[in-house]
């Protein structure tokens, strides 16, 4: 592949949000293990039943938005290829029990500030923009859990292969009872190649490739907020 090509320029994108971020870098506590389990529940069923849809909608493609809808459907309604047929919130929630947290405990966290204002760039990202920069922002951050970005364990079995790694190491947890990440490693790699698949074909048709690389790093900034975010707000749990 040419470097200059689209998709070494989102990969080298990809990459760059994977080595800076500070919450792959840094130590994984329990307050973090558990803050995350609390907010990335959220995140996955606002993600998949609001902003992923506007996207779907926005989209001319059929094959495309048949494929969004049917990734969404395995996060919030149920995965049948992946989850033995539960939605991989119910599965995050699953995880969050094995942690020390109280089910009760995971229906009633609120989102974070730092979530809060996630999810509102986000509106603006997928819901107000070219169909196309919607896909990327679909994507971008599931491509992190591909092998091959950042350093170390990250960029030997992708960003899930490290959270599996850090917190069976932690909790004392077989690959089992860390289903969610392994699950998200096999189906994140469908939903982010056929997503680069779609940006590859229309890019360059759309005259948009410079648009699309911009999405995508507009993208990973958030994330990398929305991640630091639940580190910060981890670490005051394990001062309690």
């Amino acid at each position: 592949m040419s470097s200059k090509s689209i998709l070494a320029r989102l990969d080298k994108v990809v990459d760059d949000f994977c080595r800076r971020t500070r919450y792959f870098r840094e130590k994984m506590t329990q307050g973090r293990a558990r803050m995350f389990a609390m907010q990335h529940r959220l995140n996955t069923r606002q993600r998949n039943s609001v902003l992923k849809l506007k996207v779907a909608t926005n989209c001319p493609d059929w094959d495309t938005r048949i494929g969004i809808i049917k990734a969404c459907s395995e996060e919030v309604i149920a995965d049948h290829e992946h989850g033995g047929g539960r939605a991989h919130w119910e599965i995050l929630e699953d995880l969050g029990t094995r942690i020390g947290l109280k089910r009760s405990e995971i229906r009633a966290a609120t989102p974070l500030p730092t979530t809060q204002l996630a999810w509102a760039a986000w509106e603006g990202l997928m819901a107000n923009r070219h169909w196309l920069e919607g896909i990327v922002a679909n994507t971008c951050a599931e491509r992190a859990n591909v092998p091959g970005y950042g350093t170390g364990v990250m960029r030997k079995h992708g960003w899930f292969g490290l959270e599996r790694h850090r917190w069976g190491k932690l909790f004392k947890l077989s690959d089992d009872e860390l289903e969610f990440f392994e699950l998200h490693e096999e189906a994140d790699i469908e939903h982010s190649d056929a997503g680069w698949r779609t940006v590859e074909r229309f890019a360059k048709k759309l005259h948009m490739e410079e648009e699309v690389v911009a999405a995508c790093e507009k993208n990973l900034t958030v994330w990398e907020m929305y991640l630091n975010g639940i580190g910060e707000a981890g670490d005051r749990l394990d001062t309690r």
